[in-house]
């Protein structure tokens, strides 16, 4: 159901002057046509927010709020609760104030006059039980290019998910990848999960002709609203924070085409602000759960959120907390603490998630036109689904289009070799990491494990045949499966897309005595959360030449 029209919000500055006041109800939409009717019954304790402030409703519903020109004035859906959604799931909690629209000179549609502020802004929702048991979809970077590559989102990632029992559904940023005009398509494709679905912005919803960062997502909020917000489900809350700032179209590099002006990554003051205020409605034993598009931090160190700190001092005295994020298409785990800037209790665990769109959907094609698109620290594209239990969760990998327990991946890596592009062209695809070797080279060959969402805490171990498990170690290292598959794939690999150090490769190196025959491998792996996973591969090891030529290379005579 459609909720008044669809609406905008400038980052507001704290020292700006309101211009008007906002007041309405909200009420229990009890026939579910989106119109406050004389029988209907306020709801008292929502939450009411501007972008900067946040208000309560008074027992009959009823809120009042100063707005500035633009705004947006959105509510805090409460747990019991569910907000209308549009014909595409999107939740309607919020309305526009944008009484001139947005600038002129955007290449894509962003928000029309909305004319003066209305007499009463009211927000439905319609009751409905949330057990505190519940899952959600949670993917990242879908990012396509291409009407094309809509497509394969639709048959790879969409179409196993229709059905879903998910309370709801979360897209991590980089929706689209600069075409906005795909919105309208991609939207009806992934409303066809069934689920209400929630939006974070990336770097790539970005309207590239704003001056500022100010109307840099103009387009995003025409169609999913504030770019900042929360909502309550069961016991938990959900956050979704907007950590990029683009710098203007003026700082733009003349080569681009695009007019991009490039961005950093930190979360603007008003956020702040806001989520100050959002927080002392909200228990501090309540599972809190905060989604942004780039990584507040990452292992490699490569990407960070700049004033986390900031972030992190609102949280701290909250022992239930967890975070994610996308943007690397890469999968890793952190665990913040006072040395990062987070005062506990505990440490804050934070969740960078695999890409559906993977390599930017480069690689080969499979048998049904799909890029294979594993990523670049050899996890495959895929996405996550978020388990809650109260305020106890955790997350599972699912890679598209694969089996639930397919999660890592087992080669051998002979050392000789080292993958060396130029000696790649004398094997076939995978012969150079799968288990067939000499007992000449047994001395120098390891175990490789990919677990796909691994990291600090995971353990795996393997063992051969019916032996003793042995220890794995995990090394930040590339994947030598994606060096293999981006040099022998050239041709499908977007230019820009090269092997990364991954934080979930484990290795052992192989025992010397081993010898000639079949053996089997197993792996046993536990993951961030102490769920188990298994493995099997399988060894063989041919006769070797070492003790041939034992003695004299040239006998005496």
């Amino acid at each position: 159901m459609r909720l008044f029209c669809l609406a905008t919000l400038a980052l507001l500055l704290p020292q700006f002057v309101y211009a008007d006041t906002a007041t309405g109800r909200v009420f229990l939409d009890q026939n579910q046509n989106g119109v406050l009717d004389p029988a209907e019954q306020g709801i008292a304790d929502v939450r009411v927010s501007n972008g900067l402030n946040v208000v309560t409703t008074d027992t009959q519903g009823r809120y009042e709020i100063s707005v500035k020109d633009p705004a947006i004035v959105f509510i805090t859906k409460p747990s019991g609760y569910a907000t209308p959604v549009n014909q595409h799931m999107l939740p309607q909690f919020y309305y526009i104030h944008q009484p001139d629209g947005s600038p002129a000179g955007l290449r894509y549609d962003g928000i029309a006059p909305t004319g003066p502020l209305p007499e009463q802004i009211n927000f439905p929702l319609i009751e409905r039980p949330e057990d505190p048991r519940f899952e959600a979809i949670l993917l990242a970077d879908t990012q396509p290019q291409t009407d094309r590559e809509i497509d394969f989102i639709r048959d790879d990632v969409i179409a196993e998910l229709i059905g879903s029992k998910a309370a709801f559904g979360m897209t991590l940023g980089d929706i689209l990848y600069d075409d906005m005009s795909l919105f309208p398509r991609y939207n009806a494709l992934i409303a066809q999960i069934g689920i209400p679905w929630y939006n974070v912005p990336g770097n790539h919803e970005i309207n590239f002709q704003a001056k500022n960062d100010q109307y840099s997502l103009e387009t995003f909020k025409k169609f999913f609203g504030p770019p900042y917000y929360a909502f309550e489900y069961a016991d938990a809350l959900f956050v979704v924070l907007d950590n990029i700032d683009y710098k203007g179209s003026g700082e733009a590099d003349p080569g681009d085409i695009r007019g991009n002006g490039g961005y950093d990554t930190g979360i603007s003051r008003e956020q702040l602000r806001w989520l100050a205020k959002e927080l002392t409605h909200v228990d501090k034993d309540r599972l809190v759960f905060v989604a942004t598009h780039a990584p507040l931090g990452s292992e490699n160190g490569i990407y960070a959120t700049k004033n986390r700190e900031d972030l992190f001092r609102l949280l701290a005295g909250r022992a239930n907390l967890y975070s994610v994020a996308g943007h690397t298409h890469t999968t890793d785990h952190m665990y913040f603490d006072k040395d990062d800037g987070f005062a506990g209790p505990g440490t804050f665990h934070h969740h960078v998630l695999a890409a559906v769109s993977g390599s930017w959907w480069s690689g080969p094609f499979d048998e049904r036109g799909i890029p294979t698109s594993d990523q670049r620290d050899g996890t495959p594209s895929g996405y996550h689904i978020l388990e809650v239990d109260s305020k106890d969760l955790s997350l599972r990998f699912k890679a598209a289009g694969e089996p639930a327990d397919y999660q890592m991946r087992i080669v051998f890596d002979v050392a000789h070799h080292q993958l060396r592009p130029e000696g790649i062209r004398d094997y076939k695809a995978g012969q150079l990491l799968d288990g067939r070797m000499s007992q000449d080279e047994v001395s120098a060959a390891s175990i490789l494990v990919n677990l796909f969402d691994g990291g600090p805490k995971s353990e795996v171990s393997y063992r051969i045949g019916d032996g003793k498990y042995q220890t794995m170690q995990r090394t930040l290292r590339k994947d030598p499966y994606i060096l293999e598959q981006f040099e022998r794939h050239r041709e499908t690999r977007k230019t820009w897309v090269q092997a990364s150090l991954s934080t979930h490769i484990f290795s052992a190196d192989l025992d010397a005595s081993l010898p000639p025959g079949i053996h089997t491998v197993t792996v046993q792996a536990k993951d961030e959360f102490g769920r188990l996973h298994h493995g099997h591969a399988i060894l063989e090891i041919t006769a070797g030449f070492a003790g041939s030529e034992v003695g004299n290379r040239y006998p005496t005579q």
